[in-house]
């Protein structure tokens, strides 16, 4: 999802079913959590992650990029080890439930960090980890300050470059394949922000004589820092992929598990998850079957309509017809999100926010090569700057791979994909997030929660009439459900049941009806990030479960609009600590 980072937030067992305590313990625990994690910790902790700083709008460090060297490593051990035991000093018991939530979201987002760290230790074997254009990138393109000031604090960034990527090659022992092909293309890409445009730009600057040519000096060295990266990653890869020598991309079962628990939070196993969504996989399919037998006399008259999902099969292909034409992708989309916000507002669903900026672009080169589309939202620290809403670059495939992904995203997908990316999923959430009293559940987020909201958004939209209920959006629709619940099937098959890349593209093709661009291109991001593709349907799982209690606890009470603006206004916490946090009086009329 672009620039949400990684930061997860975790819900301790019971924690808030624990009695009040008297004010005076309460304020005690309470000053003491201030104190230690207020506004000093979270400096040190940018000091520390940089790149996530910018990310967040925090830009003190704007001039700081640390070289992800051993000593760097170090600090950060010692900074996470030592603030955890200051966390688990606190007593949970002593908190009030809203610094008691923090305290979870902080504690786990901690021991995740260190799990990292040490047990999966993607630091060794992703070199796609090392890039810097997205920060610098933001830096340029934010008006946080005054161009000149921005320049010089970008020249002071550049001359850090090359010992950044020293040490990125020091610190890389035998990467993946994958990961290396992925790390080549985004750096590669990354030259993009590092161009001509950007010495035109500073020549049109207030910078001195000097100041412009230091800045010269730094980004021609900075692009070379860039390019010796590439060509070591490439002079790697004859031995990665021929001497056995490449790390697997799967992370296993127990790291699968272990990452599972810090990153997903919902109140179930990736085994029960797995059950869960092979059983809804097969429920679809009936749907899917029923749909394609009502349609089929319109799109197919006169013809013998085939069995089982051959049928669902042919109906998908025949609809995937419609779609737009390259040079219209981009503008109909554009176009689609004032609908999307006019239909979100006449269906009282919720209240949006017209001041804060959303802009569509082709995804920038850095990103590619991950997924086909993704939402690039400023953090709680700069609230108001630009969104991106980043849509694949056609330019980028063969004439063959553009009709695929048109194909994909034809009239009716093009809607789903908006409605997940900007209105009401992402960008309503993340406006929503920023507003949160809780800066801590706004900074570190949950990311099963932000995906699972963007996939409920999809059901609720059409729950409230998007699309009129035709059948060929109600087919499509399903297809993307298909899509969903087999990011579940695919993830936890690659990784825990060693799932090949042939019996993969079967699933993909096959079973979810999807386009071969969009197939492998599933099958790569599969390999990338380990835990990642159920995010979708395990968040959208228990955030659909917990508004389907709440209906039934509050019958006609109900209230569909107080029930989101309430279950946003926690942040991007996890949503089990969202279901302990909210009340069923806070969704009723």
């Amino acid at each position: 999802m672009g620039r949400l980072g990684k930061c997860i937030g975790m819900l301790l067992a019971g924690a808030m079913l624990l009695p009040t305590l008297p004010a005076r313990s309460q304020d005690g625990a309470a000053a003491r959590f201030a104190e230690q994690f207020g506004e000093a910790f979270l400096d040190h902790y940018w000091a520390l992650h940089g790149e996530a700083a910018v990310a967040a709008g925090y830009y003190r460090y704007a001039t700081q990029l640390p070289a992800p060297d051993a000593d760097y490593r170090r600090r950060l051990d010692a900074f996470l080890r030592e603030n955890l035991a200051a966390l688990d000093a606190i007593p949970a018991a002593e908190l009030g439930p809203a610094l008691r939530s923090d305290q979870a979201v902080l504690r786990n987002q901690l021991r995740l960090e260190l799990w990292q760290l040490h047990e999966l230790r993607d630091w060794q074997w992703q070199p796609s980890q090392y890039n810097i254009a997205d920060a610098f990138a933001l830096l340029l393109d934010t008006p946080y300050a005054d161009e000149d000031i921005r320049l010089r604090e970008v020249s002071l960034r550049l001359a850090q470059v090359p010992a950044y990527y020293a040490a990125a090659q020091q610190a890389l022992q035998n990467p993946s394949r994958v990961h290396t092909e992925l790390a080549i293309q985004q750096n590669q890409g990354s030259l993009d922000v590092f161009g001509d445009g950007l010495l035109a730009r500073v020549a049109q600057s207030g910078l001195d004589a000097h100041e412009q040519q230091l800045f010269a000096q730094r980004l021609r060295a900075a692009r070379g820092a860039i390019e010796a990266y590439v060509r070591f990653l490439r002079a790697l890869q004859p031995k990665l992929k021929t001497g056995g020598a490449a790390h697997d991309f799967r992370i296993g079962a127990a790291l699968y598990e272990q990452g599972f628990a810090y990153q997903v939070q919902t109140g179930m196993s990736p085994a029960a998850l797995h059950a869960r969504a092979e059983q809804e996989w097969q429920q679809v399919h009936a749907r899917m079957q029923q749909l394609s037998a009502q349609l089929w006399p319109k799109y197919f008259p006169g013809e013998a309509m085939p069995q089982g999902l051959k049928a669902v099969a042919r109906m998908i292909a025949r609809l995937s017809e419609q779609h737009a034409a390259p040079a219209e992708f981009y503008p109909q989309i554009q176009a689609l999100i004032p609908r999307l916000e006019a239909w979100v507002t006449q269906q009282d669903l919720l209240t949006l926010d017209p001041s804060r900026p959303l802009q569509i672009r082709v995804m920038p080169a850095y990103q590619r090569g991950y997924s086909m589309a993704s939402l690039a939202a400023p953090g709680p620290y700069d609230p108001t700057a630009r969104t991106w809403y980043n849509v694949a670059a056609l330019d980028d495939y063969s004439p063959a791979q553009a009709e695929s992904f048109l194909r994909e995203y034809n009239r009716w997908l093009m809607q789903i994909l908006s409605i997940h990316e900007a209105v009401p999923g992402h960008y309503v959430q993340l406006i929503y997030a920023n507003k949160s009293p809780s800066l801590i559940k706004s900074l570190f987020s949950n990311n099963a929660m932000v995906e699972g909201w963007a996939v409920y958004a999809e059901r609720m939209m059409l729950e409230s009439g998007w699309g009129g209920g035709e059948p060929e959006m109600e087919l499509m629709y399903d297809k993307w459900r298909l899509r969903v619940i087999g990011n579940t099937l695919l993830d936890y098959g690659v990784h825990v049941q060693n799932m090949s890349e042939t019996q993969a593209l079967r699933l993909l093709r096959d079973e979810a009806f999807q386009d071969e661009t969009e197939a492998r291109g599933k099958w790569r991001r599969a390999q990338i990030l380990g835990v990642q593709l159920s995010f979708y349907y395990a968040g959208f799982s228990a955030i659909y479960d917990y508004r389907e209690h709440l209906k039934q606890e509050l019958g006609e009470r109900f209230d569909l609009k107080r029930f989101h603006e309430s279950f946003l206004s926690y942040g991007s916490a996890p949503v089990a600590l969202i279901t302990q946090l909210m009340q069923p009086q806070d969704a009723a009329r």
